[in-house]
């Protein structure tokens, strides 16, 4: 005689997987593939289905939201460190300004202004502050939005690159479809590559140093260094979207700098979840595509928004990457038990 009973379908998984790294049935790489495989096919597929069903706005929506999952994961990134930042626009612009500088005057093509503005951007950003890398929390996070402030003031005061109007005309990407699919690629090699090097013996040093940088300091390792070369990993990726996104909107103006590019990301972070990259990329595409539906309601849309994070931060304070983790993990099955007569 059988009967039956639930069982977590996460625990005879575990145990098999942790310890001797094998599986015995289809259905459960498939309880482990899905939640990994599934996201990746359809960032892959969204685009050129939004494209050939010409949602052309949505295409861009998609791109949007892609830049900033971008940022959020370099926020996530410097902040597992102990560095909060609220200058993502300054490393925004700042790439954004290089890539545009180099086409507008020098007429050098896209394909080499993205890579040198990625490069150079993330080395004079990570120079700029690197006196304030002894800086923690709050005071290190008004001096990276402060920046921002500063090379706009001067930007503006001075008319250089522009001045308010900005550098027009400049050369276009080559094909909406493609500017989808590069920023979707960029954004899984950030998610990807950032989530190994954090499980990397580099990555247990920051954890570290987020956790408790004092105790990193007296085993007699050098936390400034890892610090820095964070900061210039961080930087590099928001400089690339910078320098992406002038081109894709064929301008770049003292826009670069707005303050969204520094809000959007923190707003990624807390929606989706911070410590896991997985749920700052979450929250990304959950936030910029809902505030292109809110533009309806004009600036009344604020008020919307900022009632929906009220929501999201009372209700999912763990974030919603965690949240759906934690449910999914909770999944039971039925198995049958077979009892004595």
């Amino acid at each position: 005689m059988s009967t039956f009973r639930k069982e977590r379908i996460d625990r005879p998984i575990k145990a098999r997987s942790d310890d001797v790294f094998a599986l015995a049935f289809n259905e459960e790489i498939l309880y482990l593939l899905i939640p990994r495989v599934l996201p990746v096919v359809l960032l892959l597929i969204l685009p050129a289905a939004l494209y050939f069903s010409g949602s052309i706005l949505w295409s861009k929506v998609l791109t949007a939201a892609g830049i900033i999952a971008i940022l959020s994961l370099s926020w996530d990134l410097m902040f597992s460190v102990g560095m909060i930042s609220l200058g993502q626009a300054f490393f925004f612009g700042v790439g954004a300004y290089i890539a545009g500088a180099l086409n507008y005057y020098f007429k050098v093509p896209p394909y080499l202004t993205i890579p040198i503005a990625t490069a150079s951007g993330a080395f004079l950003c990570t120079l700029l502050l690197l006196p304030v890398l002894r800086l923690r929390g709050i005071y290190f996070a008004l001096v990276t939005m402060a920046l921002g402030f500063i090379i706009e003031r001067i930007i503006e005061a001075t008319s250089a690159f522009g001045g308010t109007e900005g550098l027009h005309g400049l050369s276009p990407l080559p094909h909406t479809l493609m500017e989808a699919y590069i920023i979707v690629v960029v954004m899984l090699g950030c998610l990807f590559g950032f989530r190994r090097l954090i499980n990397s013996d580099f990555g247990l040093v920051l954890k570290g140093i987020g956790e408790n940088d004092r105790a990193v300091m007296r085993s007699g390792l050098n936390i400034y260094f890892y610090k820095a070369v964070t900061l210039l990993i961080g930087s590099a990726v928001v400089c690339f979207a910078g320098a992406f996104m002038a081109h894709s909107n064929q301008v770049v103006g003292l826009a670069s700098f707005a303050l969204d590019y520094s809000i959007l990301p923190v707003a990624s972070v807390v929606v989706g979840g911070a410590g896991t990259f997985a749920g700052a990329a979450v929250g990304a595409y959950i936030l910029v595509p809902i505030s292109e539906l809110l533009r309806v309601f004009g600036t009344a849309r604020i008020v919307f928004y900022s009632l929906m994070m009220v929501i999201f931060v009372f209700a999912i304070p763990e974030g919603i990457y965690h949240y759906l983790q934690r449910r999914y993990q909770q999944l039971e099955r039925r198995v049958s038990v077979e009892v004595g007569k």
